[in-house]
């Protein structure tokens, strides 16, 4: 006999587990499920921005992440081939800390709630029913059948091909890898750095256990002679910014925390809903160098945790709960990633480096108000 759970919530990354946690706070029998196993490292930076700080308390999840020890940080800089430099102070305290922690942190306040986790576990297909959902999943080459009375897309930005979500690759557009791994031996102050170069940029960001992550966003056709692993594309990447070169001459490569993915598609369109309500990454991707992402994860879960628990409770439709989840999105993020891809177009450009440094420094409110645009607002219930 198939089990019916009262939500499934396919996708156990930021958003996904966060509004596992906060539904089974609810009461509501809720079933988390991701096909990566964890923990794990996956590409990102690792960066949880000021503006992450207000929905990680609406979901009671700061003291859980403040005892990871994560690590604080104050201010940005931009450093461009040249040697410019651009220092930009956060509105806010931000923190650095690993995925393979905080994925494994935010499983398990999801399941001392009352979460039923599975991983490693593939969503093959996901229907009508008349109790709500089918969900067809694939796990060890077993396949098995599970109801939800409702089900909320959390599965990331590349989504699964015929499930809901899913975009594929514009041709057209230039198409972008994203790669990372930590090194130790780096000394670093409570900054966040950004080094920009030819065909992409890299970040390092200062993590927990005195390690820094250093993760790359770059253009494949711009590295396609840089070799196979994530070691020799990262090398590559350094040898095209001089003081980032310097700074990781001495690191050392910690083994195991390498992760890369391909594409990485920019400039999606918003979809907050498509059959199912989509969360974080499934929904859009903020530019990646805002680094407001995963604070824009955890924005979209906690939009849908109220509506999911409404239409639960009989009180909101499906047709209402998609109504009131866009237009709360849309309302959300429009301005941030507008501005946020403006931003990212700026900077990518080739005589950057020639004139921003000095704008910044003849005009500095006027840089501090451009980033402060990508930003999301302080969260309130």
């Amino acid at each position: 006999m198939t089990r019916i759970y009262d939500a499934a919530v396919l996708g156990a990354g930021l958003a996904g587990s966060s509004l596992a946690k906060s539904l089974a706070d609810k009461g509501w029998d809720t079933l988390l499920v991701d096909r990566q196993l964890f923990p794990r490292h996956k590409v990102c930076g690792e960066f949880l921005s000021p503006e992450s700080q207000s929905t990680l308390q609406s979901f009671g999840l700061h003291e859980a992440i403040a005892s990871l020890e994560p690590r604080r940080i104050s201010l940005a800089r931009l450093i461009f081939e040249n040697g410019s430099e651009v220092e930009l102070p956060l509105p806010g305290e931000a923190m650095g800390l690993s995925r393979y922690s905080l994925d494994a942190a935010l499983h398990r306040t999801a399941q001392q709630a009352g979460a039923s986790l599975q991983t490693g576990t593939t969503v093959k297909d996901v229907r009508r029913a008349g109790y709500g959902f089918s969900v067809m999943t694939k796990q060890g080459g077993q396949r098995c059948s599970v109801g939800a009375r409702i089900v909320i897309a959390a599965w990331g930005s590349n989504g699964h091909a015929g499930l809901p979500g899913y975009r594929r690759e514009d041709p057209a557009k230039p198409s972008f890898m994203g790669v990372k791994t930590h090194f130790s031996g780096i000394v670093m102050e409570p900054v966040i750095e950004l080094y920009f170069f030819r065909g992409g940029y890299m970040g390092l960001c200062p993590v927990e256990g005195g390690l820094v992550n250093a993760s790359a966003l770059l253009r494949r056709d711009a590295f396609v002679n840089a070799g196979q692993t994530v070691l020799s594309i990262i090398q590559a990447a350094a040898r095209r910014n001089p003081m980032l070169n310097r700074k990781l001459a001495q690191a050392a490569m910690v083994k195991g925390t390498q992760a890369a993915v391909a594409p990485v598609q920019l400039n999606r369109k918003l979809l907050a809903w498509d059959g199912l309500p989509l969360l974080g990454d499934s929904a859009t991707m903020i530019p990646p160098l805002c680094g407001d992402g995963m604070s824009m994860a955890l924005r979209s879960s906690a939009i849908c945790a109220p509506l999911a628990d409404r239409c639960l409770r009989g009180e909101l439709s499906h047709a209402e709960w998609e109504q009131t989840y866009t237009q709360a999105v849309r309302k959300e993020f429009k301005g941030p990633l507008q501005w946020g891809r403006l931003l990212q177009g700026l900077l990518s450009l080739s005589n950057t480096e020639s004139w921003l440094p000095h704008a910044a420094r003849l005009a500095p409110g006027l840089a501090q108000q451009l980033v402060q645009a990508t930003r999301l607002k302080p969260y309130s219930c």
